[in-house]
C-alpha cells in the first residue's frame, strides 16, 4: 500500500530541468527521507507534491489523488511544514491554532479536542497567550509540525524542517516524527541531514534533479561501500587528503572533523601504505582503524560518481 507514487515527474524552468523525470513510491506510515544538497531539487519535487506547483510532465498520485489534475484534493488531504517557519510570529500561540485550525476545517469541540492536542505535544500547555515569536526555536518547530497536522491527514511534508535548530531540540522534533510514523501517518522530509536520515524508514538521494539512489540506510551502506572504510588520525589533515587522494590504491578521501576516511581495497596492504605514504611526506600518523561506512561516506562516494559521470 502506497501513500504516495510518483511517476516520470519533471520540473523546466525555461531550459533548466530542476527536477528530471523521478519516479518512486512512499509506503503508507513510513518516513521517507529525500536527501539532497542545496539546489538539488529537493524542494521543488516536495512543491509539485503537495500540488503548490505544476509539472511539466509526469504526475504522481498522493493521497489518491493527481498532483496533476486534483492539486486541491491533494492539498486537502495533506499536511505541509516549509522550511521557513511557518507560523504568525505577531500571534499568540492560541490565535495560530484558532486560524489554522479554521483554514483545515476544524471549528467548535472538535478544534479545542485538537487545540488541546497541539499544546500537549508542542510542550505548550498553559502557554497559549505568549506570542509565538518569543518562543525558542525548538519549541516554535514543535509547535508548527503540529499544527501541520491538526486536521489529523494521513501524509505530511517536511520541507527541511529542523534547519538552525540546536542538535537536542532536533531530537525532540524527531521523537514526534516518530510518534508520527507510529500512528500510521507517512512522513516525507527533506534534509540535509545525514544523521536525521539515520531516523528514516527509506533514503532516497537526489542530485542535480536526478535519483541516485534508494534504500534503507543499512541497505544503502552495503550495497555502495563494498570496499573497506580506514579511518585515519594523523597531523597536517588537509595535506594528508590531497596526498591520498592521488593514490591510485585509495578508491574514495574524505575529511570528516580531524579524521580522513580512506576507502581501500584490503585493509592490511591499506594501513601498510598509508604508513609508507605518510613517512615518505612527514605525515605524523596518530593511528588507522577499520570503520563502518557512515551515511555520509555513501552520500560523498554516490555524488562524485554522478558528478564524474555527468562530466564524461
Amino acid at each position: 500500500m502506497y501513500s504516495i507514487e510518483v511517476n516520470n515527474l519533471t520540473k523546466k524552468f525555461g531550459s533548466f530541468t530542476a527536477v528530471n523525470g523521478i519516479s518512486f513510491n512512499v509506503k503508507e506510515g513510513e518516513i521517507f527521507g529525500f536527501l539532497g544538497a542545496n539546489g538539488a531539487g529537493k524542494s521543488t519535487a516536495i512543491r509539485m507534491l503537495c500540488g503548490i506547483i505544476e509539472p511539466t510532465s509526469g504526475d504522481a498520485m498522493v493521497a489518491g489523488y493527481s498532483v496533476m489534475n486534483e492539486p486541491e484534493k491533494v492539498k486537502r488531504n495533506i499536511g505541509y511544514m516549509s522550511q521557513k517557519f511557518s507560523l504568525y510570529n505577531d500571534l499568540t500561540v492560541e490565535e495560530n491554532i484558532n486560524f489554522f485550525g479554521g483554514v483545515y476545517g476544524l471549528y467548535k469541540e472538535k478544534l479545542t479536542e485538537r487545540k488541546n492536542w497541539v499544546l500537549k505535544v508542542a510542550f505548550l500547555e498553559g502557554k497559549e497567550k505568549l506570542l509565538t515569536g518569543s518562543l525558542p526555536g525548538g519549541i516554535k518547530q514543535r509547535l508548527a509540525l503540529a499544527i501541520a497536522v491538526i486536521h489529523e491527514p494521513k501524509i505530511v511534508f517536511l520541507d527541511e524542517p529542523t534547519g538552525g535548530v540546536d542538535p537536542i531540540s532536533r531530537r525532540n522534533f524527531w521523537e514526534l516524527i516518530n510518534d508520527l510514523s507510529h500512528a500510521g501517518v507517512t512522513v516525507f522530509v527533506t534534509t540535509h541531514y545525514l544523521d536525521e536520515a539515520e531516523f528514516c524508514n527509506t533514503i532516497t538521494l537526489i542530485n542535480a534533479g536526478n535519483i541516485i539512489a534508494s534504500g534503507s540506510s543499512k541497505e544503502l551502506k552495503t550495497k555502495y561501500l563494498t570496499n573497506t572504510m580506514l579511518e585515519v588520525e594523523c597531523d597536517r589533515v588537509v595535506d594528508a587528503l590531497e596526498i591520498f587522494s592521488k593514490q591510485d590504491w585509495v578508491e574514495e578521501t574524505s575529511i570528516f572533523g580531524n579524521y580522513l576516511h580512506l576507502s581501500v581495497r584490503d585493509e592490511l596492504s591499506g594501513k601498510e601504505l598509508i604508513n609508507k605514504i605518510a613517512g615518505e611526506n612527514k605525515i605524523n600518523i596518530i593511528r588507522v582503524d577499520k570503520i563502518v561506512p557512515t551515511l555520509e561516506d555513501v552520500f560523498i562516494y554516490l555524488l562524485e560518481k554522478d558528478t564524474n559521470k555527468n562530466a564524461e
